[in-house]
C-alpha cells in the first residue's frame, strides 16, 4: 500500500510541473504573438492595466504595515519594469498595412518576462527549502519571499502599463496618419 501513495505523489508532483512548464510555453507563445493594433483594444488594455496597477500599489501600500518594506520593492519592480517597458516598445517590430497597424513583441523580452515568472517560482521553492539561514546575509537572501513575489509582480505591472501606453500612443499616431 505505502508504494501505491509513493507512486501516486510523484505522479501529481510530475503532472504539477508540466502544468507549470506548459503554461510558461504557452505564456511564451502568447507573448510573442503578431497583433493587429485595434484602437479599442489598446484602450481597454490601457485602462485595466493601469487600474490593476493602482490596485496594486494601494495593496500593496497596505501590507507593508505589516510586511516592512514591501512598498519599495513594488516601486523599484514597477520602475525596472517600466524601463523594459520603454525598451519592450523600442524592440517590438511594427507594421503599417491597408489593414492596419500590426505588431509583434520582442522574443527576448517575452523569454525575459517568462524567465522572471520562473525565477520567482525557483525562489520561492529555495527560500522555503532554507528558511533558518543566518539573519547576516546579502539583502536579496534575506527578503522574505512576499516581498521579492511583489517586487516581481510590480515589474510585470509596470512593463505592460508601459508597454500599453506605447502601443495606444502608435496606434493613435499611425490612426492619424491614415487620416491625413
Amino acid at each position: 500500500m505505502p508504494i501505491i501513495l509513493f507512486a501516486l505523489l510523484l505522479f501529481v508532483l510530475l503532472a504539477f510541473a508540466g502544468v507549470i512548464l506548459l503554461s510558461l510555453a504557452l505564456r511564451y507563445r502568447a507573448g510573442t504573438a503578431r497583433r493587429q493594433g485595434r484602437h479599442w483594444v489598446a484602450t481597454m488594455n490601457l485602462w485595466a492595466t493601469s487600474f490593476s496597477a493602482v490596485l496594486f500599489l494601494c495593496f500593496t501600500f497596505l501590507i507593508s504595515f505589516w510586511l516592512g518594506p514591501t512598498l519599495q520593492f513594488a516601486l523599484t519592480g514597477m520602475a525596472v519594469g517600466a524601463v523594459l517597458g520603454l525598451l519592450g516598445l523600442m524592440l517590438t517590430r511594427w507594421e503599417s498595412q491597408p489593414d492596419g497597424l500590426f505588431y509583434t513583441p520582442s522574443r527576448w523580452l517575452a523569454l525575459l518576462v517568462m524567465l522572471a515568472i520562473a525565477a520567482r517560482l525557483v525562489y520561492s521553492w529555495w527560500h522555503t527549502m532554507h528558511r533558518g539561514a543566518s539573519d547576516e546575509q546579502h539583502w536579496l537572501l534575506s527578503a522574505s519571499g512576499t516581498q521579492l513575489s511583489v517586487a516581481v509582480a510590480a515589474g510585470l505591472i509596470g512593463y505592460y502599463l508601459v508597454y500599453a501606453i506605447g502601443v495606444r500612443i502608435r496606434i493613435a499616431r499611425n490612426e492619424k496618419r491614415r487620416r491625413n
